[in-house]
């Protein structure tokens, strides 16, 4: 049995990972925030699993604190595990890497133009590890859209509550594309990962891309909740105009290409859309 490292263990994905595979591997944490890094040992470990981040926020933090958590602990963590003799090391990026919204799918080798702090922090974080690499220290790195599953919380969490709360959205007819993540299908990626020892860039995402109505729709159904979504003139360029974040969120396309990471592991995603829909309104993991 593999002894896993796991930072980030009380988020969303470390949680998920931790109910979910602690019958196939040891899995210790680590918290950045509550334990000693100073103190921690990794002699013993096979693989880190690096998910601890400043994740993104509309209320931006400074650039300072992006760089720090999110690039200074990552590295500063991957070369304490490579001098331990650690040979694997996985860490969770994100599609910001690329830029925004975008009509042109992202592959493994667009070209990377982030836009925000995070994005960069993130995209810094994977050159600095990709810097430590070498024959006996192998590094994963996984770019993600949108995670979703239950306990999520965000814009997903907000775009569930609204489908609870209300009967009339004015965002019929959007025919927007984007990709999203179940959290099963994201760990069974992580997992394979593991198992096979593999190296390189992974994009994770859920074989189906979803517009905003088709989403507010599959929620709907699952809610058993009955809603009326409507197309209102000149509704997309008043938001536009005074919420062009929001807009470009329920608007914009942002779309991942995961054929090349299916092709190169070899695998199916365990999950389709709809029944991630399911699972995370259901309550079940």
């Amino acid at each position: 049995m593999k002894k896993i490292l796991l930072t980030g263990s009380n988020g969303f994905i470390g949680n998920y990972f931790q109910d979910n595979y602690t019958d196939k591997y040891n899995i210790k944490t680590f918290s950045f925030r509550n334990d000693d890094f100073e103190s921690l040992h990794v002699d013993d470990i096979d693989v880190v699993i690096h998910l601890s981040a400043l994740v993104h926020q509309i209320g931006e933090l400074s650039k300072e604190k992006y760089e720090e958590i999110n690039v200074t602990q990552t590295v500063n963590l991957a070369k304490k595990a490579k001098a331990s003799g650690v040979n694997h090391f996985i860490f969770m990026s994100t599609v910001k890497v690329y830029g925004e919204e975008s009509d042109i799918a992202y592959k493994n080798n667009s070209i990377c133009k982030p836009q925000d702090d995070y994005g960069k922090s993130k995209l810094k974080a994977e050159q600095g590890l990709k810097n430590l690499q070498n024959d006996n220290f192998k590094i994963s790195i996984i770019r993600t859209p949108i995670v979703y599953g239950y306990g999520v919380k965000g814009n997903m969490k907000k775009i569930v509550n609204l489908v609870k709360n209300t009967s009339i959205l004015p965002l019929g007819k959007i025919k927007n594309r984007r990709s999203m993540v179940y959290i099963g299908n994201l760990c069974n990626i992580i997992d394979i990962l593991i198992v096979k020892e593999r190296r390189g860039l992974f994009l994770a995402s859920d074989d189906e891309v979803v517009s905003t109505t088709f989403l507010i729709e599959q929620i709907s159904k699952t809610l058993n909740k009955s809603i009326y979504l409507i197309k209102v003139p000149f509704f997309t360029n008043i938001l536009k105009l005074v919420k062009p974040t929001f807009y470009k969120r329920l608007y914009g396309n942002l779309e991942i290409d995961n054929r090349e990471t299916k092709k190169n592991l070899d695998f199916k995603n365990p999950y389709t859309t709809k029944e991630g829909i399911e699972l995370m309104i259901k309550g079940k993991k």
